[in-house]
């Protein structure tokens, strides 16, 4: 879903105008800029990217219907809307293969690299 289509269901929600939530909106599918199938939504679309969210905007937004909003219920309510749940980091890490050029120059002890 585009994020002027999530804005809308947050005013469905929330009350106020699409322009209340479209920031926080188009956050959450930055990614998309780089990676532009659904695979952008591994690096905001988990439990991380609410909290990122509130780091970036504050922990509520008041909307223009005077009405205060918690930022992060409104970026959870954004991914529940694109996946059904809220992903953790690790469900989308744990199927990722440990590349060598993640670990830099050092490699731990009986590390084992993945081709």
């Amino acid at each position: 879903m585009k994020p002027y289509y999530h804005a809308l269901a947050s005013v469905r929600r929330y009350g106020g105008k699409p322009e209340d939530y479209q920031k926080i909106h188009d956050l959450l599918d930055l990614p998309k800029a780089s990676h532009a199938d659904v695979r952008h939504r591994a690096i905001l679309h988990n439990s991380m990217g609410p909290f990122l969210c509130e780091q970036a905007f504050g922990t509520t937004i008041t909307n223009s219907d005077g009405k205060v909003v918690p930022v992060r219920s409104i970026a959870e309510d954004h991914i529940i809307e694109d996946l059904g749940r809220i992903p953790s980091v690790s469900d989308y890490l744990n199927g990722m293969p440990h590349y060598p050029w993640l670990a830099g120059n050092r490699l731990p002890p009986n590390f084992e690299v993945v081709d």
